[in-house]
């Protein structure tokens, strides 16, 4: 599956164009390497998310094959670690 439509059925991001535009700024990353929306995510990748104000890394566990309610969004990733940015 494509990372931006990961990104918007697993709510990670809510809306595949912001997941288009938060990737195309080089702040999601699929293994440690930067991602492109059209990027395939498989089970077992790694993503990093730099949002504002926190990063958030989570791991793949399933990729669905279409959309998913919200109850089962919340199994298509593990969170990792969430690091706190300071604001100054």
């Amino acid at each position: 599956m494509r990372l931006d439509k990961y990104l918007k059925v697993s709510r990670l991001i809510k809306r595949r164009t912001v997941a288009n535009e938060v990737i195309s700024q080089g702040r999601i990353f699929i293994n440690a390497k930067a991602a492109k929306p059209s990027s395939t995510v498989k089970e077992g990748d790694e993503l990093r998310l730099d949002y504002y104000n926190k990063t958030v890394i989570a791991r793949v566990v399933k990729v669905p094959t279409g959309n998913v309610s919200v109850q089962e969004a919340k199994d298509l990733y593990k969170v990792v670690q969430e690091i706190n940015k300071k604001t100054e």
